[in-house]
């Protein structure tokens, strides 16, 4: 018996990231995803402090992470998996345990549970690889309202950490060389912050309804410019809406801020390694192998535009593949029109050029017929009064305060754009599918 233990466990932390994705059991379904996008501090945060004397060397030595993250049902079996696609070397995680968020860092009194994988509570995950865990019961029975919090003990020196830069949650660090505290309710040892999730990509929650909603994007989709700890990013405010109306479908995040659809990358002097993986790319790990996907909604391209200085033709060629790819797997996509961004100072984000670009593709998505279904974005924010531009009323920053940057909505310009999407359309191209994930 013990023997067949550890041969599971070797075999689980071996899967690459779309090789697991695509073992999971059929009852579970993704609860929350967070695309891992590169190793740390490669990335763009919000509200980040500054992590140098906490994370040293840039990787956590000896130390426990409780990263916070809003699942999108109710439950009570739930399984995590941990990542270490983009590190360079094994990391041993010694423990790891799941609980309710009371406050900050402190938890609810008998929630946190310890987690195994294989049957064993310490687990080494190789260079490039994810692992999942065996199931864990914690009840959830208010998404809205509750969130878990996933406690994560490093042992040793982590070496590169896999990240993803911008989570608008608020999770928690101890310093470095503070040993495992992730058995701890109370937050005492926990002082520092972090508006990033650190080696974790997915939750899975155990239920019979299966049907999952991707919302597959940049940082407009990530959530730049919403409220830190408002879970009010848009695929938030769908969530809401699907919950409010009855609907069974439930919706994940596969964003990262500055993704690109193509392979085009950054002009000279930007940043490409910070834009994660292109949407082409990540396709597969992010939208195809998750569990029980129906739609996929696709807001992406701004980016290489403004950054890569792409043409419409190639940004359209990345919509025809993405399409084909999701078509094969009988999933039905949304295509969401681009946002105006004239007036942006940095790239060429404002130019002209770009948003004759950016007309150009929303008239693909409207009309080709490519797409099962239209979101479109771009009608709901754009200033009538100011083509080209977003409407004032949502070019502020709800994140830290202050005026937008004229490429990212705020708070009350996602609230927009989720209402924009139309939930019967959604919900019959979720029934039409023909096959689930």
């Amino acid at each position: 018996m013990l023997r067949r233990i550890a041969m599971a466990s070797i075999a689980l932390v071996l899967l690459t990231p779309a090789a697991a994705a695509a073992h999971e059991p059929r009852a579970s379904a993704s609860a929350w995803t967070a695309s891992a996008q590169g190793a740390y501090p490669d990335g763009y945060t919000v509200g980040q402090p500054d992590l140098s004397t906490v994370l040293p060397g840039n990787q956590a030595q000896d130390q426990t992470l409780r990263m916070i993250v809003q699942p999108n049902s109710a439950g009570s079996s739930w399984r995590v998996r941990l990542t270490n696609e983009y590190g360079t070397k094994p990391v041993t995680f010694r423990n790891a345990y799941a609980g309710l968020q009371s406050s900050g860092a402190n938890l609810a009194p008998g929630t946190n549970r310890p987690l195994s994988f294989s049957g064993r509570r310490s687990v080494t995950v190789p260079a490039g690889r994810t692992v999942l865990s065996d199931p864990v019961s914690v009840r959830v029975t208010n998404a809205q309202s509750q969130r878990l919090a996933v406690s994560l003990h490093v042992s040793g020196a982590s070496g590169p950490m896999t990240w993803h830069a911008a989570s608008f949650t608020t999770s928690y660090l101890t310093g470095p060389n503070a040993g495992d505290h992730t058995p701890d309710v109370a937050d005492l040892a926990y002082p520092y912050t972090t508006t990033s999730w650190f080696f974790l990509s997915e939750v899975l929650v155990q239920r019979r309804d299966t049907a999952t909603v991707v919302a597959f994007g940049d940082s407009i989709t990530d959530g730049f410019f919403s409220t830190i700890n408002g879970s009010d990013r848009w695929p938030d405010v769908l969530q809401r809406r699907l919950t409010a109306s009855g609907s069974d479908l439930h919706v994940v995040t596969e964003a990262i801020g500055g993704n690109m659809v193509t392979r085009i990358g950054r002009t000279p002097g930007g940043c490409t390694p910070c834009d994660g993986p292109p949407a082409v790319d990540r396709l597969d790990r992010d939208v195809i192998q998750r569990p029980g996907v129906r739609v996929v909604i696709l807001l992406e391209g701004i980016n290489d535009l403004g950054g890569g200085g792409a043409t419409a033709e190639q940004v359209i060629a990345g919509y025809r593949e993405i399409i084909r790819r999701v078509h094969a797997r009988g999933i039905k996509i949304v295509g969401a029109t681009l946002t105006p961004s004239a007036g942006t100072e940095f790239g060429l984000y404002g130019t002209p050029e770009t948003d004759a670009k950016r007309r150009a593709i929303n008239d693909f998505i409207r009309t080709s017929g490519q797409f099962d279904g239209v979101a479109d974005f771009s009608a709901v924010t754009e200033d009538p009064a100011n083509p080209g531009h977003l409407l004032p009323a949502y070019d502020t920053n709800s994140s830290v305060g202050g005026p937008g940057d004229h490429l990212h909505p705020n708070r009350a310009g996602f609230l927009a754009m989720a209402g924009a999407i139309n939930l019967t359309q959604l919900e019959r191209l979720a029934a039409r599918t023909g096959s689930l994930v």
